[in-house]
């Protein structure tokens, strides 16, 4: 039976949980998730997590975050004036804004605390500093390669 390897196209079920059970994400009642290994498609530790599985096969797997979504900085966490924000815009804790910076990119913000005049905002990834838990249960593998 072939393994998963680097350039296959696999589809797979997941459920992504955090240590204390929470689930973040889940392809429960949608489609599989669908990617070729070694891409980059996803983060460095499910891709590596699969490596090896078989069609059919369940795992779980555990990806620290220096291989998911890296680790919490306090320094991408900043306190902006209210009037910073456009008139009549009503910011709300849990708010995801696009910030442009001069070079013309954006950053994904969300806003983590009000208080009267200050809002703080956190530029780091939701899933910054977790470590993320996956169940995955290969579905399909499509391999360019004979076996």
């Amino acid at each position: 039976m072939s393994q998963v390897k680097e350039g296959d196209n696999i589809s797979l079920h997941y459920t992504g949980t955090l240590d204390d059970g929470t689930v973040f994400d889940s392809s429960d009642g949608r489609e599989p998730l669908s990617f070729t290994v070694g891409s980059g498609e996803v983060i460095q530790g499910f891709d590596e997590g699969v490596r090896g599985m078989e069609a059919g096969e369940t795992r779980d797997i555990q990806i620290p975050p220096e291989q998911a979504y890296g680790e919490y900085y306090e320094e991408l966490v900043r306190v902006v004036p209210r009037q910073a924000f456009p008139e009549g815009m009503m910011p709300a804790v849990g708010m995801t804004l696009e910030l442009e910076l001069p070079s013309g990119q954006s950053l994904p913000v969300r806003i983590i605390d009000i208080e009267d005049d200050e809002i703080t905002l956190d530029a780091n990834h939701l899933l910054a500093g977790e470590t993320l838990n996956f169940k995955i249960h290969i579905v399909n593998i499509n391999s360019d390669t004979p076996q």
